[in-house]
């Protein structure tokens, strides 16, 4: 008898903590294969031919935890039989009939079948699977080729899906999307259009993104915006998340799920950062999440939000040489520093807009003085850019320089295509801090350019912004409007196109 197991999934080049756990285990098996994958733009069931078996795979349910459970429907010989090809066909959906025959072999199936319909694809893929046991379940490295692309796949099976869900938290797994290997095979492909959601949960904002990729491999935004819920306010003084702030954040997740759900996403992957780092409540926040809307938000390291923000930031701008990354939020900032789209160093230092605001102040008008002693602060904190080259592309992200980008222009409507490339030299940041200095939250709100629920922190950010500046050498930056988000989509559901593209929401 066979029992259904239960499987999860996940794609990328790279997956941290996760390879170390899995590479300290014993091998178990590894083998090697190639087979030919029929992709279908429709369909939901992986179909493939492997060991010159027809084989089909169908999904028979999801968990409220997001993992699936598979059965084989079907393994069989060539060539197939004609209720056997109406099983693939169903399998596929398709809906045309091929001519009768009393059997169909491969190369028939391919000509007759596949070839001549625009919604499927044949398409020989190469693994090298590498196998272990842990906590009850399979574990499988995969190194997947085709012929134009390279990725890599971590699955946890089990017939048990408490099993599956308790090894995905010990090798650091838990809160990345389930994406099974047909619907990972399409986006690797480019093959029909799918789209994906992803919930960056900041100390001080909540952003949300969702990306179509198209048939030609580029991601095209559907939706793009962020909810200020200030999920930080109070974490400095007493180390935790309070409940309204919590309570904010989480109803804007609720929110943000049921519109990706209503927008037909094939998954949601949801990335928490500074402010959950260092909240010893950080969990409450993360069951708060899961119970109220089944999204898993995983609370990433620093050096993975800065590896994630370089990926995102080299897309789409030119890099020069060596080049500096820099993400600067409400808790923290991260910094990559590489040579084009190789990263050579990266780090994560608590350096955020939230927490100069706080300390010194600056939501209203500040003296001189009280400015002078927030960037000998900020200059302070971040003296592990002291002492570097000057690098010849650095580029900044973050709401802190989008809205300086946006004052620069006097942008009354956000326009990302305005924002991306921004070039913003010493003079413009230095007149916006006087700007801010010199007015009230309320005042700084009537700013054209300017988000108002950014006005109490975008005084501490401009003076964040400007200190790297001077630490670095640079006399000005590139704005990046690609945000962590986008480097979660690309990793975790992909390889990006060329660039990204806005367009109207559909």
């Amino acid at each position: 008898m066979i029992v259904p197991r239960w499987e999860w999934r996940t794609f990328g080049q790279e997956f941290g903590d996760a390879d170390s756990a899995l590479a300290a285990l014993p091998v178990e098996q590894v083998v090697e294969s190639t087979e030919l994958y029929i992709l279908s733009a429709s369909g939901t069931d992986v179909v493939k031919v492997r060991d010159e078996l027809m084989d089909i795979k169908q999904l028979q349910q999801v968990s409220d935890d997001g993992l699936e459970q598979w059965a084989p429907v079907l393994k069989a010989t060539f060539p197939i039989s004609a209720s056997e090809l109406g099983a693939v066909t169903a399998a596929l959906g398709v809906t045309t009939v091929p001519p009768a025959r009393d059997d169909y072999p491969l190369d028939v199936l391919l000509d007759d079948v596949i070839t001549p319909n625009a919604e499927l694809m044949a398409i020989e893929v190469h693994k090298r699977r590498v196998r272990h046991r842990i906590g009850g379940c399979l574990a499988e490295r995969t190194e997947v080729r085709t012929d134009r692309a390279f990725t890599c796949t971590i699955a946890i099976e089990s017939e048990d899906p408490a099993l599956v869900m308790a090894v995905l938290a010990e090798v650091g797994l838990g809160g990345q999307p389930n994406v099974n290997f047909g619907r990972g095979l399409k986006v690797l492909e480019g093959f029909g259009q799918e789209r994906f959601a992803v919930v960056d949960v900041g100390t001080n904002s909540v952003k949300f993104h969702i990306g179509e990729r198209s048939a030609d491999g580029d991601w095209q935004t559907v939706v793009d915006r962020a909810v200020v819920t200030r999920l930080g306010d109070g974490l400095r003084e007493t180390g935790r998340l309070g409940p309204e702030p919590m309570a904010r954040t989480v109803e804007a997740i609720a929110g943000m799920a049921e519109e990706a759900r209503s927008r037909r996403v094939g998954a949601i992957a949801a990335v928490g950062t500074a402010g959950l780092r260092i909240a010893d409540n950080a969990a409450d926040l993360v069951n708060a999440v899961r119970t109220r809307c089944g999204v898993v938000v995983e609370v990433i390291s620093g050096e993975d939000e800065a590896r994630l923000a370089y990926r995102a930031a080299t897309t789409g701008l030119p890099v020069r040489g060596s080049s500096v990354v820099f993400d600067t939020g409400g808790g923290s900032s991260q910094f990559s520093f590489g040579e084009r789209d190789r990263v050579d160093e990266r780090f994560s230092v608590e350096v955020g807009a939230v927490r100069y605001t706080e300390q010194f102040a600056l939501d209203g008008v500040v003296s001189a003085e009280t400015l002078s002693a927030a960037l000998a602060a900020i200059g302070g904190d971040l003296e592990r850019l002291d002492g570097r080259d000057r690098p010849e592309t650095l580029i900044a992200m973050g709401v802190a320089v989008t809205n300086l980008a946006g004052v620069k222009h006097g942008l009354a409507e956000y326009d990302p295509d305005v924002v991306q490339g921004t070039v913003l030299d010493r003079d413009e940041i230095d007149r916006q801090i006087e700007l801010y200095r010199s007015r009230s939250a309320d005042e700084r709100r009537t700013i054209v350019g300017l988000q108002p629920a950014r006005a109490e922190v975008i005084l501490a950010g401009a003076c964040i912004v400007r200190t790297v500046l001077d630490k670095l050498g640079n006399d000005s930056l590139t704005v990046s409007d690609r945000g962590l988000r986008y480097g979660v989509l690309a990793e975790r559901f992909g390889a990006v196109g060329r660039e990204w593209s806005a367009s109207t929401p559909t």
